[in-house]
């Protein structure tokens, strides 16, 4: 759309006939109702760009959060460790070796091991101290059961084969620590969805701020053309197409920011990514790909709510 012609708005037509000579079709050239670029937009862009860098680097940390914890679940869930403690006239280590046995022969159980006593002792060394006489001590053993991971045997079933052999067994399953290891999981996607909303929801009042500002400085224009007949949606439309752009490219620089962080990332961590807690793989950084579209989408929707209800009270 474009409005009165540059250098003669406003003036009357003896005025510009005194000032500029003959009135010449060819120098009639519209003017734009916003100018392609402002002294505005380079902070505008910067703080938007900001944001999506923001916005993708909280994606990336989501995803391998994520990935994290169905790994750490995954590997529990092929896993279960049987506690055996001795009765009176055995030995740990044949009672140990009774139950692994016992285990083996279960359906949906790959491997049972009896784990030696010395990384049973190890394991209680944290909570009793550096204790010199632990063979005194009834220390249970431990047996290592891997799990078929397409039909594992369940907890119930390993129970019912040591009672069978007449074992003081307690099979832990690792149930406990898979549902707190789905509810953090659970806890950190939520976690970033909240803080993409809110960054979303920044940037949304980013560009509405943007968008006031321009219609505050050209409101005797809009007046202009709503006597001219102009509609609400062509001006509105004027500024959605303005801001949409502008936040295409600062979407574009901060998604590239943040792919760029991203690798450094991957490289420094080596095949672990950033760390073993937080794995970040290659195809992750395809994350911030849809940024600048998802920026515009931002750009237009808050642009054009901001457009119209302004308009509307002119």
């Amino acid at each position: 759309m474009s409005l009165l012609g540059r250098g003669f708005a406003g003036r009357r037509p003896e005025d510009r006939k005194e000032a500029d000579g003959p009135f010449d079709p060819a120098a009639w050239k519209p003017a734009s109702f916003l100018p392609e670029a402002d002294a505005r937009d380079p902070a505008l862009i910067f703080v938007i760009a900001v944001l999506c860098f923001l916005a993708c680097i909280t994606a990336l940390g989501v995803i391998a959060g994520d990935r994290a914890a169905h790994g750490w679940a995954g590997q529990l869930k092929g896993e279960a460790t049987v506690i055996v403690r001795a009765r009176s006239g055995e030995t740990p280590d044949a009672a140990a070796a009774r139950a692994a046995e016992a285990l083996a022969g279960v359906a949906g159980i790959s491997e049972a091991r009896a784990l030696e006593r010395e990384k049973a002792y190890a394991l209680i060394k944290p909570w009793l101290g550096d204790v010199s006489d632990l063979e005194d001590l009834p220390v249970p053993r431990l047996v290592a059961v891997t799990l078929d991971r397409k039909h594992p045997a369940t907890a119930a079933a390993m129970d019912r084969a040591l009672k069978g052999q007449g074992l003081d067994a307690v099979v832990d399953d690792h149930s406990i620590w898979i549902k707190d290891i789905e509810r953090a999981g659970g806890v950190v996607r939520w976690t970033g969805a909240v803080v993409f909303l809110l960054i979303a929801g920044a940037a949304g009042a980013v560009v509405a701020f943007a968008t006031r500002s321009g219609l505050a400085a050209r409101r005797d224009v809009v007046e202009v053309l709503h006597l001219t007949g102009a509609e609400d949606s062509q001006i509105a439309n004027l500024f959605e197409l303005r801001f949409a752009r502008i936040a295409a490219v600062a979407g574009a620089l901060g998604a590239a920011a943040a792919g760029l962080a991203g690798a450094v990332l991957r490289l420094v961590g080596g095949g672990q990514g950033i760390t073993p807690a937080l794995p970040v793989a290659w195809i992750d950084l395809l994350a911030v790909l849809p940024c600048p579209v998802l920026a515009a989408i931002v750009a237009t929707v808050a642009a054009r709510l901001t457009a119209r209800r302004l308009i509307q009270k002119l």
